[in-house]
């Protein structure tokens, strides 16, 4: 058989010419069905990637970087894939590059920051084709090292303030904060809480916002920060918090997992939710499940983030050119469940 990339089949080398035999096209057309340089009729593609099936034709992806200059690969820096933010970002970015013929690359922080950095290092010396880094936690320090680095590079899921240089696909995380603080008002709540993680001041400052709207400015001790976004660290504080403003009549959690905890922590004081306390959690993650009710949660369009990002990034390496202007962040949106509901008592309806 002839030459070219190909892989095994019981022992013998398929290749490429033999896919083009099978399909009835030309080898070039095979290539350009594999590499996705050059557009291909719909139905002459099924007929390729139908005998590419058949035959069990991998290809050398080491040969196709070699001869196009393209790795078809992406890589994709998250904090973590225990949370499940993360892990629907990085499963969302791999459906989105594998509907494109590209695999991903995955690397997780684990908000260390030297780790970040020996990351950025050894990827700045890889051959991708992009860069997707979702999440801001310990590596805005670490940024430089990738100023000079040949594939494009697209920050996404970013909260902290924006570094110069980088296009961004994010979501305005301070108008998810309002969203929440405006739908309590609704309510009628004055007396409210604030569960908080130390990266969520935007949310926070946002929640802020709507009181003030209304003239009710929050005290400072109405905002209660957990070292780290954990149930066990919500809990302490929530329940710390609870019991120095009894007379609170809702919570914002700025993470789901602390609007877990909120729900636990009023349930041991003895305070019903949402009769006794409204929670409003913050994106809508599978741990709201919890709390046993479905929480009234801001959510996030991660969806929609992690497609946008990939679209940038793969449209920058195809055409050799710096990404486009920094598009408007995507707007969150708030979805009522069964943990709020109007105020009761002093200032409720």
């Amino acid at each position: 058989m002839s030459g070219g990339w190909g892989g095994y089949d019981g022992g013998v080398m398929v290749t490429m010419q033999d896919v083009a035999e099978r399909a009835g096209v030309t080898k070039q057309t095979v290539s350009n069905v594999v590499t996705g340089r050059v557009a291909v009729r719909p139905a002459t593609e099924a007929r390729v990637r139908a005998a590419i099936a058949e035959l069990g034709y991998v290809p050398n992806l080491v040969a196709r970087s070699l001869a196009t200059g393209s790795s078809r690969t992406v890589g994709l820096f998250v904090p973590t894939v225990s949370a499940p933010f993360y892990a629907d970002v990085v499963e969302e970015v791999e459906d989105a590059l594998e509907e494109r013929g590209y695999r991903l690359l995955l690397c997780t922080t684990r908000l260390d920051g030297e780790r970040a950095r020996r990351h950025l290092a050894a990827l700045a010396a890889r051959s991708v084709d992009a860069l997707l880094i979702a999440g801001d936690q310990g590596l805005t320090g670490h940024l430089p090292l990738l100023a000079d680095v040949r594939f494009p590079v697209v920050l996404c899921a970013w909260e902290a303030a924006l570094p110069d240089g980088f296009p961004v696909v994010t979501v305005d995380y301070e108008h998810g904060g309002h969203l929440a603080g405006r739908h309590l008002r609704a309510l009628g709540h004055e007396r409210v809480l604030v569960l908080a993680s130390p990266a969520h001041t935007v949310r926070t400052a946002g929640f802020r916002r709507a009181f003030r709207e209304d003239g009710v400015e929050l005290p400072e001790d109405a905002v209660r920060t957990a070292a780290e976004p954990t149930f066990a660290g919500g809990l302490a504080v929530a329940l710390d918090a609870l019991r120095a403003r009894p007379d609170a009549t809702a919570l914002f959690a700025t993470h789901d997992v602390l609007a877990v905890a909120a729900v636990e922590a009023a349930r041991t004081l003895g305070r019903t939710v949402p009769g006794g306390l409204s929670v409003v959690a913050y994106d809508d993650a599978p741990a709201g499940l919890l709390s046993g009710s479905l929480l009234t949660s801001v959510v996030l369009p991660k969806r929609e983030m992690a497609r946008r990002a990939v679209d940038l990034a793969l449209s920058a390496a195809a055409s050799a050119a710096p990404p486009g202007p920094r598009p408007r962040p995507l707007l969150p949106a708030l979805v009522p469940g069964d943990s709020t509901a109007p105020a009761r008592g002093p200032g409720g309806p």
